[in-house]
């Protein structure tokens, strides 16, 4: 029997799923992945897709004049609130959640955050299907420079940061957005661009020191969280 299968959407070439990839399918879910930044088109519908997972990107989520495909994927995350199937949105795709369920996006604004970041999660988190019975305060890999201003009404707040109060959140049952990336391994920093980095004084060996430094603890949490998206998609 075939498993049921994800739509995942992928906005950059070095933005894509990640150790999630196994992660999922270990929890029996398999990735249908659309790597629309490099022109691959994205379905009309989720069809017979049980969950649909929006990866992170350096845009905006309505910055269609560079990224076109970010209306139709608007118009995906819409019709999967609409129909109460899964969602997971990583940090563009949890901004883009956030916008379209009725919450507000600014960019560029605050304190940027890049590496591995301690969160905390809030009581709301408790009871909530991915995030209950973890860790207080694990840490995560940030890399965001825009961010959640408002959460959409009725969400659930999961979880915060020092610099970033909405790092995570669930809309309705079955839609979460967070700002940080669980999908993301310590090795992924390598890859990121040290001039952009640099010009908001960050160092990218710095980082990835301590991004591995942390990946022991922290991977297993967010190995957790992705098998029962996957449950939860599943089921």
């Amino acid at each position: 029997m075939a498993r049921p299968m994800a739509l995942v959407v992928q906005h950059g070439e070095n933005g894509g799923l990640g150790r999630w990839a196994e992660w999922l399918a270990e929890g029996g879910l398999a990735p249908d992945v659309v790597a629309a930044y490099g022109g691959a088109a994205l379905p009309a519908s989720l069809g017979g897709h049980r969950a649909l997972i929006v990866l992170g990107g350096a845009y905006l989520p309505d910055d269609d004049a560079r990224a076109p495909w970010l209306a139709p994927t608007r118009a995906l995350v819409r019709e999967a609130l609409d129909r109460d199937v899964p969602v997971f949105g990583i940090c563009l795709g949890g901004q883009m959640l956030a916008q379209v369920a009725g919450g507000a996006v600014r960019g560029a604004y605050g304190e940027p955050e890049f590496g591995s970041t301690p969160l905390a999660l809030r009581p709301e988190a408790a009871d909530d299907p991915l995030f209950a019975g973890l860790p207080p305060h694990p840490t995560a890999i940030e890399n965001h420079v825009d961010r959640i201003t408002e959460l959409p009404p009725g969400a659930a707040w999961l979880a915060r940061s020092e610099h970033c109060p909405y790092q995570a959140f669930r809309v309705g049952a079955r839609a979460w957005g967070v700002q940080f990336h669980p999908e993301a391994a310590a090795d992924r920093i390598r890859f990121w661009s040290e001039e952009r980095l640099g010009g908001y004084g960050a160092d990218r060996a710095a980082l990835h020191r301590a991004a591995l430094r942390d990946d022991a603890a922290s991977g297993p949490v967010w190995r957790r969280v992705a098998h029962r998206f996957a449950g939860v998609a599943a089921a």
